[in-house]
């Protein structure tokens, strides 16, 4: 699976769970400050992810997260192990 395509999926994602547009989800933004995912959406978003793209994203690596492209490097690393 590509980045351009984890990118796209978590777009739902967001979108589905946050009511992020999906347009205004781009890997350089921030997941609070620009799309305005609060910490509960945040958890909500991880478990949809996690079902989505069938891997487990374990809390303590998610602490550095705060732009949708460290969210894709995540979900990269886990579907690569």
């Amino acid at each position: 699976m590509t980045r351009e395509e984890i990118t796209n999926r978590l777009a739902a994602v967001l979108n589905e769970v946050a009511g992020v547009p999906m347009d205004e989800v781009t890997e350089e933004k921030s997941l609070v400050e620009e799309l305005d995912v609060d910490s509960l959406a945040m958890a909500e978003v991880i478990v949809v992810a996690e079902e989505r793209f069938g891997i487990e994203l374990p809390e303590d690596e998610l602490t550095g997260v705060h732009t949708v492209s460290d969210l894709v490097t995540q979900v990269e690393k886990r579907l690569a192990s």
